[in-house]
């Protein structure tokens, strides 16, 4: 009797173990959140002047990183990289304007196929519609649009009626209701806020109509030394258009003729009427200097920009509800990231595109329990590339070859360690806002970067003394031996990544 016992108590204890073992060994579930032109400086838990409660939950749950940059500050490159762990020479997408993204290379979602994931994207990819890697795909058109977004699946192109942040999470957690729980899963949510032109819902109208936006002290740069900042074409002042950014319509026809509106049904429309009209008549009583109405064109757009990020964080909310109604979030990896930074109104500017910390840096929050701890800052200096193979690491998968980022998951168990001691940049693009093409090399406290094509210069920045990166050092007698030595650490990153356009035209500066 008493060998009986023994041997069923060994066997249920086996059969436990069996079942802990079981969890123990569970792949982990994954849930990317990526925002477009989301800035660091407008989310609470950096310090910012916006209201996100919901992306602070996750920074309060997991890790924020102060030190999170791209390879290449545009929106459909900085997808490729995350997707591919390539920078932008190596995964075939430059910049919007003329690449196509090659969705028959490797990318991270494909070696998580190979493992028994189901995989998901919804929302904006802004890489074509020929998707692979992915168990389902129901994606905007293009860049999409605030109201009323077309969206592209297998079945096709259908127009759904409403507000995009709200479609894209209704899509989302349908397909997490779809899914078997036997499965492990990654799904990337891709929104379209906060992109221009920034239109929140209607029911997040004035949340911000009272706030006290202080002007950045650099609004008024003049951009002395600076000779790309000069040729820029993302100034709020003489840039941003009344009509199409601010809403100001001189006449409602007007109004209605824009593309924006175009689509909205007569709802939408007498929301927007009401809440701007009355704007537009109260600036014209003004009659508002240039300079005044400058500083009033940045207020609108931080109200704007906001209202639309607050649309946006309440979706996030909805997300991550439903993994703790459903019991996933022991077993999830949350990332929140942007697409890259994004400049409110540091240097007078919108948009991104620069090597500046402002469109350098973003966003990226990760949370997962048992990996993370709780409100960890964490210093280490990643880059978007490092996304894919941090992702497989966890997963247990090993990292391909190809591959250029170096996984950072050793960062989020210990947030104390370091990881990249360099940063290397290269934008391509040679149209939009005038933004001139360059790469670059940042170390932390120095940044190295040339500028090719539309101007022909270098720029050397002392991020310790000059955060705001206002005065450009490379000409100064004394700073030859940091030029020296970062331009050293300039020609290393570039064999290493073996970016061969930027390769020749560093030697040839230097011949």
């Amino acid at each position: 009797m008493i060998r009986k016992k023994r041997i069923f108590f060994l066997t249920c204890s086996l059969w436990c173990l069996g079942i802990l073992w079981g969890f123990a060994q569970k792949k982990p579930n994954i849930v990317i959140i990526i925002s477009d032109d989301h800035s660091y400086q407008t989310i609470g838990a950096y310090g910012g002047i916006g209201h996100t409660p919901n992306i602070d939950k996750i920074a309060r749950n997991g890790a924020t990183f102060h030190k999170a940059y791209v390879n290449n500050s545009i929106c459909g490159p900085a997808r490729a990289a995350l997707l591919t762990g390539k920078y932008s020479h190596k995964n075939g997408f430059k910049d919007n304007g003329t690449s196509d993204f090659d969705f028959g290379q490797n990318l991270f979602v494909k070696e998580l196929q190979k493992t028994g994931y189901k995989t998901a994207w919804v929302g904006k990819i802004h890489l074509g519609h020929q998707l692979q890697g992915f168990d389902y795909f129901d994606i905007l058109d293009d860049q999409g649009h605030y109201f009323n977004p077309d969206f592209i699946s297998a079945k096709g192109k259908t127009r759904v009626e409403g507000y995009v942040s709200d479609i894209v999470t209704d899509k989302a957690v349908t397909w997490l209701d779809d899914i078997s729980r036997e499965e492990p899963f990654c799904l990337v949510i891709g929104h379209k806020a906060t992109h221009r032109t920034w239109m929140p819902h209607p029911q997040d109208f004035g949340k911000y109509d009272q706030d006290h936006f202080p002007l950045p002290s650099t609004f008024w740069d003049r951009y002395e030394g600076r000779e790309a900042a000069q040729l820029q074409e993302m100034s709020i002042e003489k840039d941003m258009r009344m009509g199409y950014d601010l809403k100001m319509f001189e006449s409602t026809e007007e109004m209605f003729k824009d593309g924006n509106f175009k689509r909205m049904n007569a709802t939408q429309k007498k929301q927007y009427l009401d809440y701007y009209r009355p704007i537009y008549e109260e600036l014209k009583k003004r009659n508002l200097s240039v300079k005044e109405l400058a500083e009033w064109k940045y207020r609108r757009y931080m109200i704007d920009y906001l209202n639309t990020a607050a649309s946006m964080d309440r979706n996030i909310g909805r997300v991550l509800d439903y993994l703790h109604d459903n019991k996933l979030e022991d077993n999830t990896m949350v990332i929140y990231l942007s697409d890259q930074g994004f400049y409110m109104g540091e240097h007078g500017w919108f948009d991104k595109r620069f090597m500046y910390e402002e469109s350098f840096r973003t966003p990226l929050i990760i949370s997962m329990p048992g990996v993370t701890p709780v409100n960890a800052q964490v210093n280490a200096q990643v880059i978007n590339v490092d996304i894919a193979p941090t992702l497989l690491e966890l997963a247990g998968i090993d990292v391909p070859e190809d591959m250029q980022g170096e996984s950072f998951l050793d960062v989020l168990r210990h947030p104390n360690h370091s990881h990249r001691k360099t940063l290397y940049y290269h934008y391509y693009e040679n149209g939009e806002h005038a933004v001139s093409p360059h790469f670059g090399v940042s170390d932390g406290r120095y940044k190295l970067i040339r500028f090719y094509k539309r101007v022909d210069a270098w720029e050397l920045y002392d991020l310790k003394k000059d955060p705001q990166e206002m005065e450009n050092l490379y000409s100064k007698k004394r700073y030859r031996k940091i030029v020296d030595k970062m331009k050293k650490k300039l020609e290393r990153e570039i064999e290493k990544f073996d970016d061969q356009e930027a390769k020749e035209i560093f030697q040839h500066a230097e011949t």
